[in-house]
């Protein structure tokens, strides 16, 4: 559909369109990842006095080689939104337009010269395009944590440590915690939750979504069959919920790090797409795991798990991005310049195993949980010294879940350390026994994750070693690598390594490893 969010819609706008507007006082603009009647400027909505306008901008289509399967969940998840508005009484304008001015342009030539309210942006650049245009900002309240209260953590810290954030989140929100002091007197549980895919387990099978009138009617416009794995609707995103904490919380955090083959979402949640659309409230998240909980129907190793998810590193990229500013998607103190490989385009232009079926899970369903997107995608792109704005670029393109403010932090910080150690002390790069280790793709892979050099040596083996020799002058003074760097002295064989490295990012270059 090109022109019509689906039937129903267009049904009840034409009976809206009949009806007087001069009580008009407001627009209020809703973006794509602001679906929540509850949150932001909808919470003061009223339907005798405002319009709701939505733009779906060209941009959103064709500005990028979007994965398509995303592309489908959040213009389908918009679309019901703004038909489940029409239903509750709202006038709503959904409308289709090459830029979000634009469409707000035209919402204004029908409707006059409205004052447009919205919730803050949920990106440096759309921030600063819809202030020039004169958009009034409410506060967004879409996380637990306003960025009034980051900043004020933030400025009163010397190193921005992740777990002091989270720990202070506990208090505040008082949760988890008994007369000050954590449940079970841990703060967290990672060496816990730190096991390898377990031998013979029988994964839970995941959630099928239906797909509606306006699926079909999105999956037209793309040219693009969904799968069932993305729900489109409130009700949907409540019944993953529910899912999850059903059949999946209990044994979330033991395996939390660990890749499967046999399962590709395992113990995973799959609520951050509706969490970053705004379907889903982390307040109503996290009441509802902490009643799983307090049932004794969840272990606490795997709900202190989620919760640190959650409340600790959600709130806490979503905050370092708005501190540290526009110009931090720009860095690059690594100084890595090669090109993106081919096989992040294309999954069958590489023969190893965990790269070939990680990139396959994102070309099918726009996902991969958080130990595939570091440890493998994250993980070649750093060792490598591939371009971390190139690779930030592909991570928002690809991903169901991405958003500036989730990317940008995690794939210049976390990911390929191009920020010089700002976020993570310590860079996440990783040989083929961390692999062997915590996944199950290296039986049968061509490579030998114990081998460093040779036709058959992982190309992860080879480019750790490669990784740290090429950037040994960056963290020479860095006591968190010291063990590392200590083992590259031992080398005896570093010439070879450095040759077999040259071979592996010629051929992956070439797509052919």
């Amino acid at each position: 559909m090109a022109q019509e969010v689906g039937k129903r819609l267009a049904e009840r706008e034409v009976l809206l369109r009949e009806m007087p507007q001069i009580l008009k006082q407001r627009i209020i603009y809703v973006a794509h990842d602001h679906l929540n009647r509850e949150r932001g400027a909808l919470k003061s909505a009223n339907p005798d006095t405002d319009v709701i306008v939505m733009v779906e901008s060209q941009r959103m289509l064709t500005g990028r080689p979007w994965n398509l399967e995303r592309l489908f969940f959040i213009l389908s998840s918009a679309r019901h939104f703004a038909n489940d508005l029409i239903g509750a009484g709202f006038t709503v304008r959904y409308i289709q337009a090459p830029t979000t001015i634009e469409g707000l342009e035209k919402a204004r030539g029908e409707f006059g010269d409205l004052p447009i309210v919205a919730a803050q942006a949920s990106s440096h650049r759309q921030l600063e395009q819809l202030t020039s245009f004169g958009v009034e900002w409410v506060t967004n309240d879409f996380f637990l944590t306003s960025r009034e209260q980051f900043e004020t953590w933030a400025g009163a810290q010397r190193t921005y440590l992740m777990e002091n954030f989270y720990r202070q989140q506990r208090l505040r929100l008082n949760i988890l915690v008994e007369n000050g002091k954590p449940v079970g007197d841990r703060w967290n549980f990672d060496e816990d939750n730190r096991l390898p895919p377990p031998k013979n387990y029988e994964w839970q099978s995941g959630l099928e979504h239906s797909r509606d009138e306006i699926d079909v009617d999105v999956s037209r416009q793309l040219a693009h069959q969904p799968t069932s794995t993305w729900a489109t609707t409130r009700s949907g995103a409540l019944a993953q919920l529910e899912h999850f904490v059903t059949n999946h919380l209990d044994g979330f955090g033991p395996y939390e790090d660990a890749v499967s083959k046999s399962s590709w979402s395992m113990h995973h949640s799959l609520l951050s797409p509706y969490l970053n659309l705004g379907m889903l409230t982390p307040h109503e998240v996290l009441t509802r795991v902490l009643q799983t909980y307090r049932a004794g129907r969840a272990q606490l190793q795997s709900v202190e798990a989620f919760v640190r998810q959650v409340i600790g590193w959600r709130e806490y990229i979503n905050g370092m991005y708005w501190h540290l500013g526009e110009g931090y998607a720009q860095l690059n103190r690594l100084n890595a310049t090669r090109p993106l490989p081919p096989l992040f385009a294309d999954s069958s232009k590489t023969q190893m195993a965990c790269v070939s079926s990680t990139v396959a899970q994102v070309e099918a369903r726009a996902w991969t949980h958080h130990i595939p997107r570091l440890m493998i995608l994250s993980n070649l792109a750093l060792s490598t010294g591939t371009n971390p704005q190139r690779f930030l670029d592909w991570m928002r393109e690809q991903f169901v879940d991405a958003s500036d403010w989730v990317m940008v932090p995690n794939i210049i910080g976390m990911a390929t350390h191009a920020d010089g150690g700002l976020l993570m002390s310590k860079p996440y790069a990783a040989g083929g026994a961390y692999l062997n280790r915590m996944t199950e793709h290296c039986k049968g892979c061509p490579f030998d994750p114990k081998k460093r050099v040779g036709e058959d040596a992982c190309p992860f083996t080879t480019l750790y070693w490669d990784f740290l020799d090429r950037n040994r002058d960056a963290f020479a003074r860095n006591h968190r690598m010291s063990q590392a760097l200590g083992g590259l002295d031992r080398l005896n064989d570093l010439d070879q390594v450095r040759q077999r490295a040259q071979e592996v990012l010629a051929r992956l270059d070439n797509g052919n490893l």
